[in-house]
């Protein structure tokens, strides 16, 4: 039996039918593989913005727990006995007497810093290291500042270099003499006079640890925290001997004793006392020098300036002609000046001028040859730059007046 057309062209469409099908299935696959894979990939992402939600919420639930905890308070040891420890509470000077374990009760002695929780018990002991504000008042670069770059000054530089540097340097020569070198300088004058400078080129120059401060940033609000503070810089200072204390603006906290019966004026005054305790008490001081400035020297308490506590009182006055001649020329070294700059005149030009105003003479007169496009800085700059300086000088002065 012969086959027919039908029967022969049947097994050829079946053959490229099952080819047609197979070609479907792998693109179907290869789709289906593909989409396998970016589902892995979003579920790895996923996995990992689990852990970073995980991990938040771990955080926020510790900062919840400790929300949640008592705080501490801190406080000062002051006695221990059999019964006890009694301490005093930072701030309020609240006195408690509270049980220890006996470890602790071995551990602990006066003076000793704990941290205790409401209800007064001691929860641990801290460190007693000073406060963190007298370490900050470390200088620990030196500044920029020598005894080169202070001009008119240079009797009153020798003073304090006799003052605090000699005894750092040569202490040999004050024991051949037999006698104690000065203690402490006062730098008085009028502001702008280099008073600052004199304590600047000092730590430029003395191998000793130099440490400044503010009078102003002994004054707090609670009682007894500024003379802490004045304990606390003391006591860096003679871990650090020999050592350099700057005060400057010391009328903040040294100014005459009144009568006055508020809480403000009564914690300034306790501060002072402490400060005059550590000058010269009953303690020996150590190898630290002090070194203070103030603007207000008629406001200062008699007690600080007695000898012993301040040896020197040195006055710092506006610089003279040939003074101000000598700034000119220290404040135009890196300048570009013009050969008809006459710094003699300038300086008879500039009567009654300051230190850090003939600064900023100097740098109004740059100013002036900038807004002119110019390099170079000629007489007439040096000439409108005064008049500029003393005009806003004597603007300053009418409204000191004014509200006066």
């Amino acid at each position: 039996m012969t086959d027919t057309v039908d029967d022969v062209d049947l097994p050829y469409e079946d053959e490229t039918s099952k080819q047609e099908k197979i070609q479907t299935l792998e693109e179907r696959l290869e789709i289906l593989e593909s989409q396998n894979e970016e589902m892995r990939d979003k579920l790895l992402d996923a996995n990992a913005e689990n852990n970073k939600y995980q991990q938040k919420l771990e955080r926020l639930s510790h900062e919840n727990k400790k929300l949640k905890q008592s705080p501490l308070f801190v406080a000062t040891v002051q006695e221990i006995t059999d019964e006890g420890v009694v301490i005093k509470q930072h701030g309020n000077n609240q006195e408690a007497l509270t049980e220890v374990t006996e470890e602790m009760h071995e551990e602990l002695t006066p003076d000793d810093r704990v941290a205790v929780n409401n209800s007064l018990s001691i929860v641990k002991s801290l460190s007693s290291e000073t406060d963190v504000r007298a370490r900050v008042m470390e200088v620990t670069e030196s500044p920029e500042v020598g005894y080169e770059d202070i001009g008119g000054l240079e009797d009153q530089l020798q003073e304090v270099r006799e003052t605090v540097e000699m005894p750092l340097d040569r202490p040999e020569m004050f024991d051949d003499v037999g006698i104690q070198p000065p203690s402490g300088v006062l730098l008085y004058g009028p502001p702008g006079t280099g008073k600052t400078m004199l304590a600047k080129a000092v730590a430029n120059k003395t191998d000793a640890t130099f440490i400044k401060m503010a009078g102003s940033e002994l004054v707090h609000k609670f009682i007894g925290e500024g003379a802490k503070l004045v304990r606390d810089l003391f006591e860096v200072a003679r871990e650090h001997e020999p050592a350099v204390l700057f005060i400057d603006e010391i009328d903040a906290i040294a100014a005459k004793r009144t009568e006055s019966k508020t809480s403000g004026d009564a914690e300034v005054q306790r501060t002072m006392m402490q400060l005059l305790s550590e000058m010269d008490g009953f303690e020996d001081r150590g190898d630290i020098r002090i070194i203070a400035a103030t603007n207000r020297f008629d406001m200062l308490d008699r007690a600080i300036l007695r000898p012993g506590r301040f040896d020197r009182l040195i006055e710092v006055p506006k610089p003279d002609a040939e003074g101000r001649e000598l700034i000119f020329e220290i404040h135009t070294r890196d300048m570009n000046v013009a050969d008809d700059v006459d710094f003699a005149e300038l300086a008879t030009l500039a009567e009654e001028a300051s230190g850090a105003d003939v600064k900023a003479i100097c740098t109004e007169a740059g100013m002036f040859a900038i807004r002119d496009d110019r390099t170079e800085i000629r007489m007439e700059d040096f000439r409108s730059a005064w008049e500029k300086v003393n005009a806003e000088s004597d603007g300053v002065a009418d409204v000191s007046k004014t509200f006066a």
